[in-house]
């Protein structure tokens, strides 16, 4: 089911009368300055739009967008449509068909740098931070639970090392079977999520190798990881073709709720606040409707905040919207059981994460070229990209996808409209568009985003330097 264009609750007029000024922002070096020269944001060049979205409960920023008016108030007619894949939904961008949608932070990358289909697609909005999860089927956590220490509660100690599951493996390759586990697409957060865990725990996913021909992501691995789409990832487990995946919710929970699999982790303990989706545009419609792009990064900052003001007070509102069929369309408690701050592991065992879903806090929406990188580092970690390439190049890499200047517009349009405040955003005036070095990862490994080569010579399991498979 598509959600057809809502009309406009206010006038276009808005646009001239108001005058609204918005800096035009400037790269300088590495930094994103503000600079003196000033443009008025007019009508958008394009006011009827189709995006699209994957059943997933991240892509609450766009339902909440269209149902609370906030495409409406940019002056924006827009159609959300369901895609059936991230390929499908990544085609549909490039020629054409939607004018933008819920995409994979690596999509954009890949796309850009030609791993798969080639084209410039760009970001200029991070739809959320954390939200996915590592499940095994029921068979597999009663191998694991005998490796895993369990607490004065007599719960599994969390966060859960794939050290755990390593001896499961071994008794797999001692039977002659393949450990299968599925993740939604080769540049998925997923894929990536899954594959530094596993190696974390010394467990080789697997390399790519493109210049030879093998795009599988199974060479020389121990766990062999496939992609399934995010819906079928429970019914695919439960006819035992994959004994576990990395997906975003609701579906690890959906495995709770049939009672056929234990969520292990999730994505929040294997690098704390991690970036997961984006809104993604191809540069050739960025560059035609500038003005457009705009009004609905502005728009999306809204419904962001919307998602996570007064301590995600409106997040039971929001289950309910993403429940419906022409969304998610999975049952209430399903999707509730992550996105109101809690996570069940094992049946029973539900713990307060309270920034499992964040759409805003932690500068959520804001599209640091940091992310960036450690997606593209990843890339090169597992041979998507099969040769050496300099600190430079993945910042200037970067720098072509992810597009903070235009979210500052949107920002500073916001800000001037007196429906945000200056404090509701990173700095733009000293904001250079890297985090600070993190190491809140499962294993502490220190990722710098300035010193990408470093990063990846610190992994044990990985290409580094000049290897190549």
């Amino acid at each position: 089911m598509n959600l057809r264009p809502k009309r406009a609750l206010l006038p276009l007029a808005k646009f001239a009368v108001a005058s609204k000024k918005i800096t035009v922002s400037l790269l300088v070096g590495s930094a994103v300055f503000a600079g003196v020269a000033h443009a008025e944001l007019g009508y958008p060049e394009k006011e009827e739009l189709t995006f699209g979205f994957i059943k997933l409960t991240d892509m609450a920023p766009l339902a909440i967008a269209y149902e609370k008016g906030y495409f409406e108030d940019e002056g924006l007619y827009v159609t959300l449509e369901a895609q059936a894949n991230w390929k499908v939904l990544l085609d549909r961008v490039i020629d054409g068909q939607l004018d933008g949608a819920h995409m994979l932070a690596g999509q954009p990358l890949g796309a850009t740098i030609g791993y798969g289909t080639k084209a410039h697609i760009v970001t200029a909005f991070s739809m959320d931070l954390n939200g996915n999860g590592i499940t095994v089927s029921n068979d597999v956590w009663q191998q694991m639970k005998q490796h895993i220490p369990v607490g004065a509660d007599g719960k599994p100690v969390h966060p859960i090392s794939a050290s755990a599951l390593k001896p499961v493996i071994e008794n797999f390759k001692a039977q002659g079977k393949r450990f299968n586990m599925g993740m939604v697409f080769p540049v998925s957060t997923h894929n990536y999520e899954l594959r530094y865990w596993l190696a974390a725990g010394g467990i080789n996913p697997g390399y790519y190798s493109p210049k030879k021909g093998d795009v599988s992501g199974q060479i020389n691995a121990d766990a062999f990881l496939s992609v399934t789409p995010p819906p079928q990832m429970p019914a695919t487990m439960e006819a035992g073709t994959i004994s576990g995946y990395c997906v975003g919710e609701p579906w690890n929970q959906q495995a709770v709720f049939k009672g056929i699999g234990v969520p292990v982790i999730t994505d929040y303990e294997i690098w704390k606040n991690n970036p997961e989706k984006v809104f993604g545009v191809s540069q050739a419609w960025a560059d035609k409707y500038p003005n457009t792009h705009i009004h609905v990064v502005k728009a999306l900052i809204r419904a962001a905040q919307w998602l996570d003001e007064n301590n995600n007070a409106n997040r039971p509102e929001a289950v309910k919207i993403l429940a419906r069929s022409e969304y998610v369309g999975a049952d209430e408690k399903v999707i509730a059981n992550s996105m109101t701050g809690t996570f069940e592991y094992e049946k029973g065992d539900k713990r307060e994460i309270p920034d499992f879903n964040v759409f805003f806090r932690h500068h959520a929406t804001y599209p640091y070229y940091s992310d960036a990188i450690w997606y593209l580092t990843q890339m090169r970690r597992w041979g998507q990209i099969p040769e050496a390439k300099s600190d430079d190049w993945y910042m200037e890499t970067a720098k072509e996808v992810y597009r903070p200047d235009i979210y500052q517009q949107a920002a500073e349009s916001l800000i001037e409209d007196g429906v945000m405040t200056a404090a509701d955003f990173p700095d733009f005036a000293t904001e250079d568009g890297f985090k600070p070095p993190q190491n809140e990862f499962i294993d502490h490994v220190l990722y710098d985003g300035k010193h990408p080569n470093a990063y990846l010579d610190s992994f044990t399991i990985g290409l580094k330097g000049d290897d190549q498979i």
